[in-house]
């Protein structure tokens, strides 16, 4: 009976550590193209949240992304609730169906992205900039599709596999951008 408990727990506990798939969103629609969306000028409203919930910081970006052929730039600029600012511009290729690859002056490497259906999920490791030092923090982000000018995006930030924290974020695409 003890041994089967404990096959049980493992099992459950196995379970538990199953993460969503990208092809989980395939059927879903709006279909997120990225060359489409990131095209024009978009504003985006976010809000970091610390591990225990709290809203740290809120945010406004303004985003200007183009494309040339297979290659995007998004050209985003921050302000923050205490007045800071910040621009980080990314460049995206498009590697073929449904992936693509990032830079950025404060990306660690490479980022790398999935897309199906109305969703794309981005991984990368941001150099962030914290009190004087800089720690290097894996971002896993999860963007939705909701209709033609909006999408939603939820990251989750972590270092050595521990919860940071949570950014979300809302992106809407002007009027004409």
């Amino acid at each position: 009976m003890k041994r089967f408990l404990m096959i049980l727990v493992t099992v459950f506990g196995l379970w538990g550590c199953s993460s969503v798939n990208i092809d989980d969103y395939r059927a879903e629609q709006p279909v997120l193209e990225l060359r489409d969306y990131f095209n024009g000028t978009l504003d985006a409203w976010g809000m970091f949240q610390d591990r225990s919930g709290k809203v740290v910081k809120r945010f406004h970006v303004l985003i200007e992304a183009s494309w040339q052929g297979e290659v995007g730039t998004l050209d985003e600029r921050f302000t923050y609730s205490d007045g800071s600012t910040q621009r980080r511009v990314w460049t995206i290729t498009r590697l073929g169906p449904g992936r693509y690859s990032g830079r950025a002056d404060d990306v660690v490497g490479e980022a790398s992205g999935e897309a199906a259906g109305n969703a794309l999920r981005w991984r990368y490791v941001l150099a962030l900039p914290v009190d004087g030092k800089v720690y290097n923090v894996d971002f896993d982000d999860w963007m939705f599709l909701m209709d033609d000018n909006v999408m939603l995006n939820r990251s989750l930030m972590s270092k050595f596999g521990f919860r940071l924290g949570e950014v979300t974020l809302s992106f809407v695409k002007r009027e004409g951008g």
